[in-house]
């Protein structure tokens, strides 16, 4: 019989790449990783892993076993959702994640909602970049979390979590109105929005996060590489900086609601996309249900911003 602890050991090598990735991410010892998938080979009966160089592969049938390990954990957590269900009331603890922007923005009106409908939960949250939610949903440490994507810079498919919309917005150009009084941008295309800033100073968030490449990718199709000079994640921050002469860079509409006197706001021809993350076959636990259901209301009815 194989064990589903193991099959979850496999999935996230798959995922994750390394041995000394998953043990990080699960608090586990690197060698009691080793030891668990070991166990599983011979349960399975035939090779799972094999060696490539100093990395660990998954061999054609390890992969055939992590597409039945991403239908078991599936089954797994709908039948979790079932058993909350049929419980009286909702309540406990209920883990949350955010990208940072989202926090001001929604989070305070997505608890005060839950609290006055679902007093006994207890939310608890957390920031996290939405390349890394993927990652902390699998691995136990979130039940639900806020994410976003952009134009240029799509989610990347995966099978383990589902996903709902919650909110689009426009993307904004935030400058300082003594650059604004410089060459003026016409039209409204990328090529012609942004070509007038090609050779300004940019500010964009921090190498790696989805906000860094969705700037850098839009620049680039506006027919120039960004100069980048600042990296910050705060949205906050970023308007500050540009109403200061310090560069230019992309806001979204909820970021524009207290822009600081001095900055100049472009709405441009790209978007991003919020919405709501949980495990696969997660969508019906009543804890999860109910964080959607507060969150779409405090972003209210219409679901989109321009």
């Amino acid at each position: 019989m194989l064990d589903v602890r193991r099959l979850h050991l496999l999935r996230e090598l798959d995922r994750r790449g390394t041995i000394a990735a998953v043990a990080e991410a699960l608090t586990f010892t690197a060698s009691a990783v080793s030891q668990q998938l070991g166990v599983l080979e011979r349960e399975a009966g035939v090779p799972l892993l094999e060696r490539s160089g100093r990395r660990v592969v998954l061999t054609p049938a390890g992969r055939t076993l992590v597409t039945h390990a991403d239908a078991v954990l599936e089954r797994l957590e709908l039948a979790v959702s079932e058993l909350a269900g049929a419980r009286e009331g909702i309540g406990g603890p209920l883990r949350i994640g955010t990208f940072p922007s989202g926090g001001p923005a929604i989070v305070p009106a997505t608890l005060a909602e839950l609290a006055r409908r679902h007093p006994a939960l207890e939310p608890m949250v957390q920031e996290i970049d939405s390349a890394r939610v993927s990652d902390g949903l699998r691995a136990g440490e979130l039940d639900v979390a806020l994410v976003h994507d952009y134009d240029f810079v799509p989610a990347s498919p995966d099978t383990t979590v589902d996903q709902v919309p919650l909110l689009e917005e426009s993307m904004y150009l935030a400058t300082d109105s003594a650059a604004a009084t410089g060459p003026a941008a016409r039209g409204d295309t990328l090529v012609e929005l942004l070509g007038p800033w090609a050779t300004s100073p940019w500010i964009t968030a921090r190498d790696g996060t989805t906000g860094h490449a969705m700037a850098v990718r839009a620049c680039q199709a506006a027919g120039f590489q960004p100069r980048i000079r600042h990296q910050v994640n705060d949205f906050r921050t970023v308007l500050a900086l540009a109403a200061i002469g310090q560069g230019v860079g992309f806001v979204p509409k909820m970021a524009t609601a207290h822009a600081p006197d001095g900055v100049v706001l472009t709405r441009l021809p790209l978007f991003r996309r919020s919405k709501v993350a949980f495990r696969t076959g997660g969508g019906t636990h009543p804890a999860i249900a109910a964080f959607v259901a507060a969150a779409r209301t405090a972003v209210g009815v219409t679901g989109s911003a321009a």
